[in-house]
C-alpha cells in the first residue's frame, strides 16, 4: 500500500500534464487546483481501502486531471440549459415561453454589446424617456393614446392599481379573481397595490346591476380580468366591457381591461381561435388595457399598459414604475418584435411563436419520418415508436380549452418504463422534453424546427437507457 500511495503524483505535476492544462484552459487555475486536491483526497482514501490501484505516476496524473476536467464540466454546466420543446405546449412557461424572432435577437445583441440611446433624446441632446421608442410603436399598432412598459403583466396590473386606486376600492367580478402560475392571485396583487377589493356577482354569473350596486364614493375603477387559464361553462353570465362602459362613464370611473396573454392580431386569419385583441378592447372604448409581451405577442417578457394618455402618465410617474421597468436588452428586443407587426402578412414567417402556432400536421410528417428510424434504433424492441396524431396546446393561459391538431412520435411505455425513457431523453446533451400520457411517451413535433440536432444525439439514448436499466437491477 505505501508503494501505491507513493505513486500518487503531486498537484503541480497533475496541473502540468496535458489534461491538466486543458482543465486550466476550460475552468481556470483556482477551480482546477481545488478540484484536483479534492480528487487526490478521494484517490488516497480508495488506495487505503484497497478499492483502487495506480500503474504509474504519469498515468495517474493524466487520469486525475481528466477526472477533474469532467467533474468541473458537470459542475460548471449552465443551470439554464437549452432544451428541445417536444411537449406539445407552444408557450410553455417552464421552458421560457415565446422564442425571440431573429430581428429581436439581433436587436438584443446590439443593446448588449454597445451603448445605445436608451434614455437619451438625440434631437434635443439631453435625457429622454426610456419607454419612448416602444410606446410609440404600441400606440401605432393598437391605436392607444399612450403606453407604458413594465416587467410583466402582473406588474402592469400592480402599477395600474397602485397609481389609480390606492386607498380606494376596485370592483371586480367574483368569477375573475384568478390565480396565475406560481400561486400569484389577483386579490393578493390588489392588496399589494394598496387598493381594496370589492368583489361582485357570483363565480358563474355577474350582471351589470351587480357592478352598479357596488359603486360608491370610495370606488376608484372597474376592473375586468381575462380568466386566462380556465373557463367557467354552463349556467353563466359575464358582463362585458361594452355593457360596462356606459356605467363607468356615468360615474366618471376608468374601465381597465386586463387581457392576460394579449394579442395584437386576429389569430383567426391563420386558422387559430379568435382571441380579443388590444385593438378590439380600445376600439370598444376601454380606458386602459394591460397584456403580456412574451405570450401570444411573441416577444420578451414584458407588460403593457395602453390607453388614455392621462391615465398612462399617472402610471408612468408612479414610484413603482422605476422598480418595474425593463432593462435595455428586453426593450431593444421588444421594439424589434413590435416592428414586425407593421407587416402582418409575413408575421407567420418572421415570428417564431406564430409560426409554431400556425403549423399544420401534414407539414410535420416528413420530419417525423426522418426521425423515426434513428429513434427506433435507440430504443428497446418492445418500445418501438410510431407516428401518431397528437393534440397540442397554446399554453401560458392563452385559450386554455383550445387544442391544436399536431403530430408526434409516440413511444409505448407502460408503467415505470415511461418515466425511465422520459428521464433518459432529458439527460441527453441537448435535453428533450416530452410528455407522458396514455401509457406512452409523446414527442410532439410542433415546436421542432430542425430534426438534425435530435437525430444526431439519439445514439446516446440507447447507452443512457442501458445504464439506467443496469442501475435498477438487483
Amino acid at each position: 500500500m505505501p508503494s501505491a500511495l507513493s505513486r500518487l503524483p503531486p498537484v503541480h505535476e497533475i496541473l502540468q500534464s496535458a489534461q491538466g492544462q486543458s482543465c486550466i484552459d476550460a475552468h481556470g487555475h483556482a477551480a482546477s487546483l481545488a478540484c484536483i486536491r479534492e480528487l487526490l483526497d478521494e484517490y488516497r482514501q480508495r488506495l487505503l481501502d484497497g478499492t483502487a490501484d495506480i500503474e504509474s505516476r504519469e498515468s495517474a496524473a493524466g487520469q486525475i486531471a481528466g477526472a477533474a476536467l469532467e467533474r468541473l464540466d458537470q459542475r460548471h454546466a449552465p443551470a439554464m440549459k437549452r432544451v428541445l420543446n417536444m411537449t406539445g405546449t407552444v408557450l410553455h412557461t417552464n421552458l421560457g415561453r415565446a422564442l425571440y424572432a431573429p430581428r429581436a435577437v439581433e436587436a438584443a445583441m446590439r443593446a448588449m454589446t454597445g451603448p445605445l440611446a436608451l434614455e437619451y433624446d438625440l434631437d434635443a441632446g439631453r435625457r429622454g424617456q426610456r419607454d419612448d421608442a416602444v410606446q410609440a410603436l404600441v400606440a401605432e399598432i393598437t391605436g392607444a393614446e399612450a403606453a407604458c412598459i413594465v416587467n410583466n403583466n402582473a406588474s402592469a396590473i400592480l402599477l395600474v392599481l397602485a397609481a389609480l386606486a390606492a386607498g380606494r376600492e376596485t370592483i371586480v367580478s367574483r368569477g375573475e379573481l384568478i390565480e396565475i402560475g406560481g400561486s400569484f392571485r389577483m386579490p393578493q396583487i390588489m392588496e399589494s397595490a394598496g387598493t381594496r377589493l370589492r368583489e361582485v356577482g357570483t363565480t358563474n354569473r355577474t350582471h351589470l346591476r351587480d357592478y352598479e350596486g357596488a359603486i360608491g364614493p370610495d370606488t376608484a375603477l372597474l376592473l375586468k380580468v381575462h380568466p386566462s387559464n380556465y373557463q367557467v361553462l354552463g349556467f353563466t353570465h359575464e358582463t362585458r366591457c361594452p355593457e360596462l362602459l356606459p356605467l363607468a362613464r356615468r360615474h366618471g370611473l376608468p374601465l381597465v381591461d386586463d387581457l392576460g396573454s394579449g394579442t395584437l392580431v386576429d389569430l383567426s386569419r391563420w386558422g387559430l381561435p379568435h382571441e380579443r385583441s388590444a385593438q378590439d378592447a380600445l376600439a370598444e372604448g376601454v380606458d386602459l388595457v394591460t397584456f403580456s409581451g412574451d405570450k401570444l405577442l411573441g416577444g420578451p417578457q414584458a407588460g403593457f399598459i395602453a390607453g388614455r394618455r392621462d391615465l398612462v402618465e399617472r402610471c408612468a410617474k408612479h414610484p413603482l414604475k422605476r422598480a418595474l421597468r425593463l432593462d435595455k436588452v428586453r426593450l431593444a428586443a421588444l421594439e424589434a418584435t413590435l416592428a414586425l407587426y407593421r407587416d402582418p402578412d409575413r408575421l407567420a414567417e418572421t415570428l417564431p411563436t406564430l409560426r409554431h402556432l400556425a403549423r399544420r400536421p401534414n407539414g410535420m410528417r416528413a420530419m417525423a419520418q426522418a426521425i423515426l428510424p434513428a429513434l427506433a434504433a435507440a430504443l428497446p424492441a418492445d418500445h418501438a415508436p410510431e407516428i401518431a396524431a397528437s393534440q397540442a396546446q397554446i399554453g401560458s393561459g392563452a385559450l386554455p380549452l383550445q387544442t391544436l391538431p399536431s403530430l408526434a412520435l409516440r413511444i409505448p411505455a407502460p408503467g415505470a418504463s415511461a418515466e425511465r425513457i422520459a428521464r433518459a431523453l432529458r439527460h441527453l446533451p441537448l435535453p428533450v422534453i416530452g410528455r407522458i400520457a396514455e401509457g406512452a411517451v409523446w414527442l410532439d413535433l410542433r415546436c421542432l424546427d430542425d430534426p438534425q440536432p435530435l437525430v444526431e444525439q439519439l445514439p446516446g439514448l440507447a447507452a443512457l437507457l442501458a445504464e439506467r436499466t443496469a442501475r435498477e437491477l438487483p
